[in-house]
């Protein structure tokens, strides 16, 4: 410890002894514009004072825009933010929602908890469930559709991985589970409203392709049209908040 603490001391060379007096320890002071921490060593009996910044750096901060990013497109003309509507931010990573964003990384993981290649429709329905907070994911329960269904009835239809094959840190969408990603930033554009890019447009979007595993899986646990004009009703929104 005593080391540890006597590291942040100047030690002088043969050249500094000779050209200028050495400063006693106790004369040594914390820059300035700080409040020093007052240590005391158990080799030398007299306190040390040292910055706080130097025994507890501050983690630097990073702004949001630089963690929160778009979620993948086949359309490269998307890139510009001019062209989509925006929560009035004005960047471009604000065209979907947070919950939205998370659910997509949910997706990932499921995707690579069942060992599976590619992140497909059936692991983005499982991403809105795992996140679930917004709305999507409310109505989805209330109408008896949860994570674990979705999960048994994934490996009844697409079977169980190798148990010795990886996922790749990001398994990449499959075509159906892009086009169901496009779709959902189509029919935001289509609305001509801003405002985000919600779960419920991901979930309409997976609905809207119907060779896909994931559709399959929603019809399979009692999902139809009725039930998705329903939640397109709400689907600008992610959550709903009730005051007592």
């Amino acid at each position: 410890m005593a080391a540890r603490i006597l590291s942040f001391l100047p030690i002088p060379t043969a050249s500094s002894r000779s050209s200028a007096p050495v400063k006693s320890i106790s004369s040594l002071s914390p820059p300035p514009n700080h409040h020093a921490v007052r240590l005391r060593s158990f080799l030398i009996a007299i306190p040390i004072s040292v910055a706080p910044s130097l025994l507890f750096p501050r983690p630097s901060l990073r702004s949001a825009a630089s963690v929160v990013s778009i979620l993948p497109t086949a359309k490269p003309e998307r890139a510009s933010a001019e062209k989509l509507p925006s929560n009035g931010g004005g960047n471009e990573w604000d065209r979907w929602s947070l919950r939205a964003i998370k659910a997509f990384g949910m997706a990932e993981l499921e995707a690579r908890k069942l060992k599976y290649p590619k992140t497909g429709t059936e692991a983005l329905l499982m991403g809105i469930l795992v996140e679930g907070t917004s709305e999507t994911a409310k109505f989805l329960r209330a109408n008896g559709i949860t994570v674990f269904k979705l999960r048994e009835e994934t490996v009844k239809l697409l079977g169980k991985s190798d148990m010795y094959f990886f996922s790749p840190e990001h398994p990449p969408l499959t075509e159906p589970a892009q086009r169901a990603l496009d779709w959902a930033v189509d029919e935001k554009l289509k609305s001509g409203e801003d405002g985000e890019i919600t779960t419920a447009h991901l979930l309409l979007g997976i609905w809207s392709e119907k060779e896909s595993a994931g559709h399959k899986i929603l019809a399979s646990l009692g999902f139809d049209d009725e039930k998705a004009s329903e939640l397109a009703k709400s689907a600008d929104k992610d959550i709903v908040m009730k005051y007592r």
